[in-house]
């Protein structure tokens, strides 16, 4: 079983090779995760005050104290599960996906900024949804549904947005966790007299089947 090991910045990852290194232990098989590369790939906003761990915590209101150890993994391993959320990419996903270029889709077709055009003759046509969360399918497999139905498939929430469609959640693990900030833009829209309807992706489904 492969054993992924999450750090913001390669510091630690440095340090734990001179550690082993220099009390002669080799380095177990270990998988690293960049989380600093990981936001790099989801948020454009941090780069104008840097991707430090502090910025980056500040900026999705993750509240931790910076340079006490077992705070600053805590604090890392929340950037990825909210990454994870905004982007719809699986662990595994990311793990490919950091090591391809800022602006590049992933691998498997799954982007944040995946785009469709709504098939015309479908019930949901003249829509525009935006996708976000933990969607359960490949991103691109929820576009694929969403623009046979009809709907124009667009990758971020703006004021052309008629529906945007939310991953279901695990309360279990997310419960306390702040909105996407796709999601948190629809509702602002929302607050302003926009139309846009927010639906769970299993009631997108349902609603999906009943018009087949």
């Amino acid at each position: 079983m492969r054993t992924v090991v999450v750090s913001h910045t390669a510091f630690d990852r440095a340090a734990i090779r001179a550690v082993f290194a220099k009390y002669g232990i080799p380095l177990p098989e270990i998988t690293w995760l960049d989380t600093a590369r990981v936001v790099r790939r989801t948020w454009l906003d941090p780069s104008q005050r840097g991707y430090g761990l502090a910025n980056v915590a500040e900026r999705l209101g993750i509240h931790f104290q910076h340079h006490n150890a077992a705070e600053d993994a805590c604090a890392a391993g929340e950037i990825l599960v909210r990454a994870i959320r905004e982007s719809g990419l699986s662990l595994d996903e990311w793990l490919v996906r950091v090591k391809r270029p800022i602006g590049a889709s992933s691998g498997s077709g799954s982007s944040c900024q995946i785009t469709r055009d709504g098939n015309p003759e479908g019930p949901l046509y003249g829509e525009v949804a935006v996708l976000t969360g933990a969607i359960s399918l490949l991103r691109r497999e929820a576009a694929d549904i969403a623009a046979a139905a009809g709907c124009q498939v667009a990758g971020s929430v703006t004021k052309a947005t008629t529906l945007l469609i939310v991953g279901d959640q695990d309360i279990s693990k997310l419960a306390g966790h702040e909105k996407s900030a796709k999601h948190g833009k629809a509702e602002q829209l929302i607050s302003q007299g926009q139309a846009i309807r927010v639906l769970r992706e299993t009631d997108f489904r349902s609603l999906v089947a009943m018009t087949e």
